[in-house]
């Protein structure tokens, strides 16, 4: 049995024991999450219906907050002796999928 789920602002396949890197979520290691479902397939039934899948819950359990790599952005224009460099990187989180129900 596997779902697609809303997941940082992006749609993710999980399985029960996948672990998923998604964006920031608030909460210490350790702390459970409930996911949105939009799609759940248990072998050849498939449920996409928002009535069937408000039923459906998807428990998580925080592993660990990451980043994301350093990103470099770089401004320059040309003859004034303009430069800015500036770095970033994302705060992510880490999630492992405990359960899937129905």
């Amino acid at each position: 049995m596997y779902a697609i789920v809303r997941a940082g602002g992006r749609q993710e396949k999980v399985a029960v024991g996948d672990v998923l890197t998604v964006d920031k979520v608030e909460g210490a290691p350790g702390d459970a999450v409930n996911l949105v479902p939009l799609l759940l397939v248990d072998g050849t039934d498939v449920t996409s219906a928002a009535d069937a899948l408000a039923k459906v819950s998807i428990a998580a359990e925080i592993v660990e907050a990451t980043k994301g790599p350093k990103i470099i952005i770089q401004k320059y224009k040309n003859k004034t002796g303009y430069k800015k460099r500036q770095g970033h990187r994302q705060p992510l989180t880490k999630i492992k999928i405990t359960g899937i129900s129905k």
